[in-house]
């Protein structure tokens, strides 16, 4: 038996979460504007020890994991991230109210997966200006977006050890 959705029992639909998504997308939007406007592209701006701004067009997907395919990845990623965002959303709408954990990772999860496809979809990659390093050793530049997934994937993985839904459900 599965549990009842909050709308089968008269409470606020977890969809109203998705004002979360829509204040992410806003932000990432805005901070990739403010960092295509201010720095040079592959060139760093040190803050601090280990962390710079950097401008990076990404064409693949995390760690530029397929950056050198043959164009198809602006099409075929943005349709892949609308696909898995949509699914998202009618988990989302499928929890119950007290699982705002999980509603919170989705949104989040929803929010950076839609404000990367915007990139994808308007300038034919993904914008990325953040980058941390320690020696020699530095991590691939990301953004607002990509932070707001793997903390929105980590939250997840919060709820489900928590019991808080049954994934898919």
């Amino acid at each position: 038996m599965t549990a009842a959705t909050a709308a089968e029992v008269g409470q606020p639909s977890p969809l109203r979460w998705l004002w979360l998504s829509a204040l992410v997308i806003v932000l990432d939007q805005a901070t990739k504007a403010v960092a295509t406007a201010t720095l040079v592209l592959h060139e760093p701006v040190p803050v601090m020890p280990g962390f710079n701004w950097m401008l990076a067009h990404n064409l693949g997907i995390a760690f530029s994991l397929f950056n050198d395919g043959a164009g198809w990845q602006r099409w075929g990623l943005s349709g892949f991230a609308i696909v898995i965002s949509a699914v998202l959303v009618r988990w989302l709408h499928k929890l119950a109210a007290h699982e705002r954990i999980s509603a919170v990772s989705l949104s989040l999860i929803i929010g950076g997966a839609l404000g990367n496809v915007i990139d994808r979809l308007r300038l034919g990659y993904v914008v990325d200006f953040v980058e941390w390093y320690a020696g020699s050793y530095y991590w691939p530049a990301f953004n607002l977006a990509d932070s707001c997934i793997v903390v929105g994937a980590g939250l997840l993985m919060i709820a489900g050890w928590r019991g808080e839904h049954a994934f898919g459900a």
